[in-house]
């Protein structure tokens, strides 16, 4: 399905492929009509963009998880920092304001709702039951652990948990995400659905 995108969407900062978008975006608008969805990491709002446009064609909400203060790699003096982002007077890294400006941009205030928080306290009092969970945070193993600890929990039986930047080899990246993928695999709770590129899709049984 052709994805029509409210703003230009190569000027939005992320590091999600084309194909990835893709089966994020189809995922999403498969399982969203029978509950709200949750994506952790949304950085400026790519990735977002894509899973909010499926949920609202399903009158479905995403809550959009990130304490936007950037993961190790957007600090200062590390390879993915970006200056646009870093806050002078705070000395940290705040993508937030691009992130609204990037979902109002899209139409989606009415969709997507923001959690300015970590994942840890965030998930602390959650009980609402997931129709899709989108984790794509922090590359450090304790990070990776906490949000598949935190969340994979809450998809609802036919949901969907999707884990972004899993590398078999570690030459092509971080294993943070790729462990947590095979976590998911051999708790019996989840199956393989599909592998599209750097993304891993599994249904809750």
């Amino acid at each position: 399905m052709t994805i029509k995108l409210p703003l230009d969407i190569s000027q939005v900062k992320g590091f999600l492929a084309d194909d990835e978008a893709q089966a994020l975006y189809d995922a999403a608008l498969e399982v969203s009509h029978f509950g709200p969805c949750l994506e952790i990491g949304s950085y400026c709002g790519k990735s977002t963009i894509y899973f909010g446009l499926a949920c609202q064609q399903n009158n479905a909400v995403l809550y959009a998880l990130d304490h936007h203060r950037g993961s190790e790699e957007h600090q200062k003096g590390e390879m993915f920092h970006d200056p646009d982002l870093f806050d002078g007077q705070a000395e940290l890294m705040d993508s937030f304001r691009e992130f609204r400006t990037n979902i109002r941009a899209s139409d989606l205030e009415d969709t997507v709702i923001p959690l300015v928080s970590s994942s840890a306290i965030a998930s602390k009092q959650w009980a609402t039951p997931l129709a899709m969970v989108f984790i794509d945070g922090g590359h450090s193993l304790d990070a990776a652990l906490c949000d598949y600890r935190s969340w994979a929990c809450h998809v609802k039986p036919g949901g969907i948990l999707a884990i972004h930047d899993i590398f078999p080899n570690a030459e092509d990246g971080g294993q943070a995400p790729y462990e947590i993928y095979k976590l998911a695999l051999a708790s019996g709770l989840f199956e393989k659905l599909s592998r599209v590129n750097s993304l891993g899709l599994l249904r809750r049984i």
